[in-house]
């Protein structure tokens, strides 16, 4: 079964695109080419309560699958 991404509602783009900004900095945080601080410039450009709470979630799954303290 395929889904189009483009038909879902903003909120649930958005989403899935805070996900994929926090799998790419874990995986350069695992590659030794970011730090923390990239991580928290990030979590500080987003404004809402709600997205913030997913990216850090987000975040902190990543960091468990790939063994990234």
């Amino acid at each position: 079964m395929s889904i189009n991404l483009s038909l879902l509602p903003p909120g649930e783009k958005n989403k899935i695109e805070l996900d994929k900004q926090a799998s790419f900095l874990v995986w350069k945080m695992k590659q030794a080419k970011a730090g923390p601080d990239d991580i928290t410039a990030t979590f500080t450009k987003i404004r809402d309560e709600q997205e913030q709470a997913w990216f850090q979630q987000s975040v902190d799954k990543y960091k468990k699958m790939m063994g990234v303290a």
